[in-house]
């Protein structure tokens, strides 16, 4: 589990690089950027799919709160 949290961060962190890369010197190399975007997306989805939804905790203490009554 902790390296596939891992990856997700170096995923990000690869991705920031080339994205920040892409925007540097005269040139500009649209593809470093574009791929650097997706990376660091990619990475920054992995975290949040594992980050429960506050929204979901609040259907469910309602829902036991009127089972209660």
């Amino acid at each position: 589990m902790k390296k596939q949290q891992y990856l997700s961060y170096f995923l990000i962190l690869i991705g920031g690089i080339l994205a920040i890369y892409g925007q540097t010197g005269d040139d500009k190399p649209v593809a470093f950027l574009i791929i650097g975007i997706v990376i660091l997306m990619f990475g920054v989805y992995r975290i949040s799919s594992r980050i429960p939804s506050k929204f979901d905790k609040e259907l469910n203490e309602k829902s036991e709160e009127h089972d209660e009554v």
